[in-house]
């Protein structure tokens, strides 16, 4: 059992996973978490709502594995920019890549840049306080459309549609907070393509829609289709039938009065964002089911008068410097996790796990069983790994500052982490989330 020295880049729960059952399966191992931000757990701290409690115990879990003494979090350090792949080369044994996805999925439709029409995963980085996403969101709308049928449309509406002062009890940044406060959202919809028992909202997150004394949530009884194949569904899953019942209860459910109103419109499909210079309304095309999961379009449209479009169908991986990338579905090619060239060969000691591999699908869960896979192929090529340059730990730290790099340890991280902690307590929350890079970096050297 060789000892190893492995890199890790990406230090979200993909890669977190990736470096606990490495370690675990190979006790030799010792893993470096690289990560472009000074803070680790990617898309669980900067893609999620700051109203999801639960969140916190995703957290602690992945505190833990890289708090471990055979698992080090080098912060602050970007691959392609501060480090290439030759470098990792020279210092690791092997390579992981868990960079994620963090882009939109490209919406080809008209009208989708006019002024007012965002994708939505910029707006989630907003508005989870992303230290590159913009320190102001334009929020003048009174309607709002969502084009999606995912966790995410419905964290993006949720977030629209609920007063600012509710999410007081989270870690929602100052500048976050201070832009709901300037919302003038009322009405938001959302819009799917295809009927109730084929949409991926999770069953918790559509409940935690009514949530909020200040919304009412307004299921539409139009495109509420149930065909032979969607009582299939509903009959064979459990979650499949927990959100169909949801959503008939907000069908039947009489609207409260409610200041704001979430609308989830069924098999309608987005066909032009309109507008005279910027946003002034959606056109969809109303579909029918088919049989077999599938919506076709009928012909008839819906023009629906909104001054802003979020689009919320899908995240994708971005290239990365010195590796193959499939542009078409935005993941790196591979078997079972081993890094293909463009001759279809395994790049040796190249390995991917996470979105980045498999596309922007799955929950924690599957982000587990696919690092467990990834860390399989490495393991059993054990034997024809590379050998790096040096074994030393502090060589690669030596060259990062030659570069200028200022890494962000775990050390520092505890700082910095602490000091959200103290502001939060200040304001008698748990915690208020920094946004700007150099605060976060200054609060991490203490």
């Amino acid at each position: 059992m060789r000892n190893i020295r492995v890199a890790v880049v990406g230090a979200g729960p993909a890669g977190i996973y990736a470096a606990d059952i490495l370690t675990k399966e190979h006790p030799e191992a010792s893993v470096d978490v690289i990560e472009r931000l000074p803070a680790p757990y990617g898309l669980v701290r900067y893609g999620v709502a700051p109203d999801h409690p639960r969140i916190k115990e995703i957290v602690k879990a992945l505190r833990r594995v890289l708090s471990r003494d055979n698992i080090r979090f080098l912060g602050n350090v970007e691959y392609g920019t501060d480090l290439k792949l030759d470098d990792l080369e020279r210092f690791y044994d092997a390579v992981i890549f868990s960079t994620g996805a963090m882009a939109d999925r490209q919406l080809d439709i008209p009208g989708v840049d006019l002024p007012g029409s965002h994708g939505a995963s910029s707006f989630v980085s907003w508005y989870a306080g992303h230290p590159d996403a913009p320190s102001e969101w334009p929020l003048e709308a009174r309607s709002v459309a969502v084009i999606g049928a995912g966790n995410v449309a419905l964290d993006v509406a949720r977030m629209l549609a609920k007063p600012a002062d509710e999410q007081l009890t989270t870690e929602i940044a100052d500048n976050v907070y201070q832009g709901l406060k300037l919302n003038q959202a009322t009405d938001v919809h959302v819009f799917a393509r295809r009927g109730p028992a084929q949409i991926k909202f999770t069953p918790m997150e559509l409940r935690e829609l009514s949530h909020s004394p200040n919304v009412d949530v307004i299921v539409h009884p139009e495109g509420f289709e149930i065909d032979e194949a969607s009582q299939t569904a509903i009959s064979s899953n459990k979650g499949t039938r927990l959100v169909v019942d949801t959503l008939l209860k907000y069908v039947e459910a009489e609207p409260t009065g409610a200041p704001h109103r979430i609308h989830i419109h069924l098999c309608q499909a987005p066909v032009e964002i309109y507008g005279d210079g910027r946003v002034e309304g959606l056109r969809t095309e109303i579909t029918e089911l088919v049989g077999d999961g599938t919506a076709r379009g009928t012909g008839e449209y819906v023009d629906t008068p909104v001054q802003a479009v979020y689009r919320a169908v899908g995240y994708f991986s971005s290239q990365l410097a010195d590796l193959p990338f499939d542009h078409v579905n935005g993941v790196l090619p591979h078997e079972a996790g081993r890094v293909l060239d463009l001759d279809g060969e395994h790049l040796p000691g190249t390995y991917v796990t996470g979105w980045v591999k498999r596309g922007p699908v799955g929950l924690i869960g599957h982000t587990k069983s696919d690092a467990a896979e990834t860390v399989a192929s490495l393991l059993a090529d054990l034997d024809t790994l590379r050998t790096a340059e040096t074994t030393d730990p502090a060589a690669i730290l030596e060259h990062l500052a030659e570069r200028g790099v200022e890494v962000i340890g775990w050390d520092g991280w505890e700082r910095l982490d602490a000091h959200e902690v103290a502001l939060g307590e200040a304001a008698g929350r748990e915690r208020i989330k920094v946004v700007p890079r150099d605060e976060m970096l200054r609060a991490a050297r203490g």
